[in-house]
């Protein structure tokens, strides 16, 4: 009987890709394959791998993967939790310590939602949070404990008390795109067009480096010895990811290179995270130095990335909010 090796990614989002590998697979019959009982669409099959996508209606948690000329052979995935729908994310989702999660209805250009920014609860109820940003776009934690969101129609970063109140921290920031907190306190600003700004506690600003502009958004991400870690889509098939010595402004390219990079997120090891959302290839990428990237969420649309504290992996697309267990 031939064997099932294993899954490429083990995680993934209804809708996304599995890669199932084995030996001396089917490769005349496309039909066969169950995820979670339900049958599944393959998309590419050799005799060492088949392409398999998950359907939208399996249960989310860990599920069985079967091939009907394979019996009693099961690989396992885990599809995650659909937590939200309807919104409208740029950048990657903010979990918060009380196990909420931020995420925004950012809107079409100049466009004047009602709510801009809501928080998911852990068991999926959305409240609305902030109202009257136009364009919300990335958000961060500060130390303070407070959420700062930018506007990339206005230029500006807000400062959101507890109860939603939003109060301008800093403005004149062009297409403001990407936040992130450094160890100082300071905050780090992409602006779509070039430039990472730096803001101090009380709001004063400065440049601290330039990059070629993105036709997307700029997305950030700090390491913990204050290295900024940038993705910025261009017209290119592929881009560089780079990062930003922030206390000289040393730009740096990193030694992988993704089709349309998206967001970026630090997990608790200190292992960066990063979406590709190059059509037909959507997915989570973990980079370790030295070694090749790796596929850890097989994915559909997907933007933005974020850890909680406590480890859980949240992903998001344009207008869904996933979570891992």
């Amino acid at each position: 009987m031939p064997p099932l090796t294993n899954l490429e990614p083990h995680r993934v989002i209804p809708g996304g890709r599995l890669w199932v590998h084995g030996e001396s697979l089917p490769t005349t019959s496309l039909t066969g394959v169950t995820i979670g009982g339900t049958a599944a669409r393959v998309s590419f099959a050799s005799p060492s791998r088949m392409a398999v996508h998950v359907p939208l209606q399996v249960d989310s948690g860990t599920v069985p993967v079967k091939l009907d000329s394979v019996p009693g052979a099961t690989l396992f995935a885990e599809v995650a939790r659909t937590l939200a729908i309807g919104l409208h994310q740029v950048d990657s989702p903010v979990p918060h310590p009380d196990g909420s999660v931020c995420v925004t209805y950012s809107g079409s250009r100049g466009q004047d939602v009602p709510i801009s920014v809501f928080r998911i609860t852990p068991d999926g109820a959305r409240e609305p949070f902030v109202h009257g940003l136009v364009n919300a776009t990335s958000m961060a934690l500060g130390p303070d404990g407070h959420l700062y969101v930018s506007s990339r129609f206005e230029g500006r970063v807000y400062r959101i008390g507890t109860h939603g109140h939003a109060d301008v921290m800093a403005s004149e920031l062009g297409v403001a795109t990407g936040l992130a907190f450094g160890r100082d306190g300071s905050l780090y600003v992409g602006d779509r067009s070039g430039t990472i700004f730096r803001i101090d506690s009380k709001g004063r600003t400065e440049e601290v480096a330039q990059m070629p502009p993105s036709v997307a958004a700029f997305h950030l991400a700090m390491s913990h010895d204050d290295w900024l870690y940038v993705a910025a889509p261009t017209l290119a098939s592929f881009d560089a990811l780079r990062r930003v010595r922030v206390s000289d402004g040393l730009v740096e390219p990193l030694e992988w290179t993704f089709g349309r990079p998206q967001g970026l997120a630090f997990d608790g090891h200190g292992v960066l995270h990063v979406v590709e959302a190059l059509a037909g290839a959507c997915g989570v990428y973990a980079l370790r130095p030295g070694q090749p990237r790796e596929l850890v969420v097989g994915g559909r649309g997907l933007v933005g990335v974020a850890f909680g504290q406590d480890g859980r992996l949240y992903v998001c697309s344009a207008d869904t909010l996933y979570a891992f267990a």
